[in-house]
């Protein structure tokens, strides 16, 4: 390398390896398409490699590019961490905290959370993005991932931080014109509303109950990869859904929907998950303990 590369031309590297644009990089960091061109050639030339394939829709990684900014994700995240652990002791959590989580757990339960947590820490800034799909935290460059549901991953720490169990229900209408199912096969036989969840092996519902772990292939009509359209599809009496207990209290609550086979339900914890670098971050350890706190002050959830 001619010379080493700037801490700053690094941090743009991976938000352009995570936008895929010059324009949208531009955009979200509030400078100009040729300042984020400018410091790209620079850094290309600093480490003597071309980093990315240029193109009229999008900017692709090259292989060098790709090791860059491996090296550039954990240099960052060290010089953040040694940051927090300066501070740590003289001042309360600053900076920004990048996390993710499902659409409709994200907008209609965390969001209101971290309203919460950004009023009590001023300093922190906070950046949400719900995606329905499995995310590969460092890659995108998220310090927490907030999830509904099982964590496959053995790379990364997770804690759970509110129970939360998904259950069967149905509009009466449904029920009225269709029957009830008294055991788990005959949902076989029912038209359900399956949805396309990051945990959820689609079409398949495994369930807890009387005997155990079982598991019934369902079908029907109607499928999408929206928690509020699959409620809305099942008040309007198209089926059998099965929903986490925050998603349809209130309905079941007021008989819009109507408990099916009770006695089964399946697990569905709230866990946070976040790469084992960061376990030493302060504002992601802020972040964790604030919501396991502010969940289980929340009626909707089992206590942990």
């Amino acid at each position: 390398m001619h010379t080493n590369p700037q801490l700053d031309d690094l941090r743009l590297l991976c938000e352009v390896a995570r936008q895929r644009s010059f324009a949208a990089t531009a955009r979200q960091l509030g400078i100009s398409k040729a300042v984020v061109s400018k410091r790209i050639a620079l850094l290309e030339a600093a480490v003597q490699e071309q980093l990315f394939h240029r193109s009229t829709r999008q900017v692709t990684l090259t292989a060098q590019g790709e090791i860059v900014h491996q090296w550039a994700l954990r240099i960052c995240e060290d010089v953040d961490l040694m940051g927090q652990a300066i501070s740590r002791e003289k001042a309360a959590p600053h900076g920004l905290l990048r996390l993710c989580s499902s659409s409709g757990f994200g907008r209609s339960q965390l969001a209101p959370a971290l309203s919460a947590l950004a009023q009590q820490f001023p300093q922190m800034e906070i950046q949400l993005e719900l995606l329905d799909r499995p995310v590969d935290l460092v890659e995108e460059g998220f310090q927490l991932d907030i999830r509904v549901g099982h964590v496959h991953e053995g790379s990364v720490i997770k804690r759970r931080i509110a129970g939360n169990r998904r259950l069967l229900c149905a509009a009466p209408a449904y029920l009225a014109a269709h029957g009830s199912p008294t055991t788990l096969e005959q949902l076989h036989q029912h038209r359900c509303i399956p949805i396309r969840e990051r945990d959820q092996d689609f079409g398949r519902w495994e369930l807890h109950g009387p005997h155990g772990v079982e598991s019934v292939r369902v079908q029907g009509q109607l499928s999408s990869n929206n928690g509020e359209i699959v409620r809305q599809w099942a008040l309007d009496g198209h089926g059998i859904i099965l929903r986490s207990s925050w998603d349809v209290a209130d309905q079941l609550a007021s008989g819009q929907l109507v408990a099916v086979l009770p006695g089964y339900y399946q697990p569905a914890d709230i866990w946070a998950v976040y790469p084992s670098r960061l376990s030493v971050s302060a504002r992601v350890r802020l972040c964790v303990e604030f919501l396991a706190d502010w969940f289980a002050r929340q009626p909707a959830y089992q206590p942990a």
